[in-house]
C-alpha cells in the first residue's frame, strides 16, 4: 500500500502510460480525488501527527505541505461540529470502530464548507488503536441542496413560516409537549373581504405582513407556522410566566392591527387571537389545539381585534389586547 506522501505527490495522468504502472495508478487516483473534491488523511494517535494528501489541504484552504497541528485544525471546525467531532473520535478510539461524520469547517479566508469524514482504525502490535485514517470530502453542494429541499418541504412558500405539516408533526412527536408554555391561534379578520375587493396580490401582501409581525412578536417561540389560508399557530416556549405571556399576546395583537401598505394605499387589518396558556409544571394534554381553537372562536365571536384565553374570563383577554 503506497504511503500518503506518495499519493500526495502524484500529478496529472499521462494517457500514454501503461495502466499497470504503479505511478500511473497513483496519478489516476490523485486526479479522481481532485474531481471528487476529496483527499486522504491519517493521524498517528501516539503523537497526534497528521498526514494529509493535497485534497485535504485544498478543503481547508491551506498550502500543501504546510505544517499541521491538530489543535489548530480542530479549531477550524465550526460550532457544534467541533464538539461532535471530538466525541465521535473518542468513541471510535475507545471501541475500535470507524465512523462517518459530516462537519462544518471554516477556512483561513472565512469560507465555510461542509466536509464528510470517513475514518477507520489501524491497530498496533499490542492490539490497541495506533492510527486513524480515512478520507475527507467536500459535500457543501450536497448539503445546500438538502437544505433547499428541506426548506421546500417544511416551509410555507408564501410567508416562509413553517407549514401545517411541520406543526402537526411537532405536536405528534411531543404528545406531552415538554418545553411548551402554550398554544396561540391567530385568524386574520375579514381577510376574505380584502381578497375579494382588492385581489389576491393584496391578500398575499397582508398574509406576508402578518407572518412577519408574528415572527417578530414571538421571536422566542418554539414554532411559528401558517396552518391555513389566513390562520397561524404559535407554540410558546417554556418557561414563560403568565405576565410575559400576556405581554406577548398584547404585542402581537397591536402589531397585527397596524394597517398594511399595499400599492400606495393602507389597508385596515386586524386579527382574532385565541390562546391556551399552560401553568407552571402543567403538561399539554391532547386537547391543547381544541382548547386554543375554542378561545379563538370566542375571540372571533366578540368582534374584530379580540384576544381570548381558554378557561379565563373575557376581561382578561381584553386586557391582553389592550396591552
Amino acid at each position: 500500500m503506497p504511503s500518503l506522501a506518495t499519493v500526495r505527490g502524484a500529478g496529472m495522468v499521462n494517457e500514454a502510460e501503461s495502466s499497470g504502472d504503479d505511478g500511473f495508478a497513483l496519478r489516476l487516483h490523485a486526479q479522481a480525488a481532485r474531481l471528487a473534491r476529496m483527499g486522504a488523511w491519517e493521524c498517528d494517535l501516539s503523537s497526534e501527527r497528521l498526514t494529509w494528501t493535497e485534497g485535504v489541504y485544498a478543503l481547508f484552504g491551506l498550502t500543501p505541505g504546510a505544517p499541521l497541528r491538530r489543535q489548530e485544525i480542530v479549531g477550524r471546525y465550526v460550532g457544534a461540529s467541533r464538539a461532535e467531532l471530538e466525541q465521535v473520535r473518542a468513541h471510535a478510539i475507545r471501541t475500535g470502530r470507524g465512523f462517518t461524520l459530516d462537519s462544518r469547517i471554516r477556512t483561513p479566508r472565512g469560507e465555510e464548507r461542509w466536509i464528510r469524514i470517513g475514518a477507520d482504525l489501524a491497530l498496533g502490535p499490542d492490539g490497541r488503536p495506533a492510527r486513524l485514517f480515512g478520507y475527507k470530502q467536500d459535500v457543501t453542494a450536497e448539503r445546500e441542496t438538502l437544505d433547499r429541499l428541506r426548506h421546500l418541504a417544511e416551509r410555507d412558500t408564501l410567508t416562509g413560516l413553517y407549514n401545517r405539516a411541520v406543526f402537526d408533526a411537532r405536536c405528534r412527536a411531543e404528545p406531552g409537549q415538554a418545553g411548551i408554555a402554550g398554544l396561540v391561534l391567530v385568524d386574520l379578520d375579514r381577510f376574505k373581504a380584502i381578497n375579494d375587493s382588492r385581489g389576491h396580490a393584496a391578500g398575499d401582501a397582508c398574509l406576508c405582513a402578518a407572518a412577519d409581525r408574528l415572527r417578530r412578536a414571538f421571536a422566542g417561540a418554539a414554532l411559528v407556522a401558517r396552518i391555513g389560508g389566513d390562520e397561524f399557530a404559535v407554540l410558546l416556549r417554556a418557561p414563560l410566566g403568565r405576565a410575559e405571556a400576556l405581554r406577548l399576546l398584547a404585542r402581537a395583537s397591536a402589531a397585527l392591527g397596524r394597517p398594511v401598505l399595499v400599492d400606495g394605499a393602507f389597508l385596515e387589518v386586524s386579527a382574532s387571537i385565541g390562546a391556551r396558556l399552560l401553568g407552571p409544571g402543567e403538561g399539554a394534554g391532547p386537547n391543547l389545539f381544541a382548547e386554543a381553537d375554542a378561545a379563538l372562536y370566542a375571540a372571533k365571536a366578540a368582534g374584530r381585534n379580540a384576544v381570548r384565553i381558554h378557561g379565563e374570563a373575557p376581561g382578561l383577554g381584553r386586557q391582553a389586547a389592550a396591552g
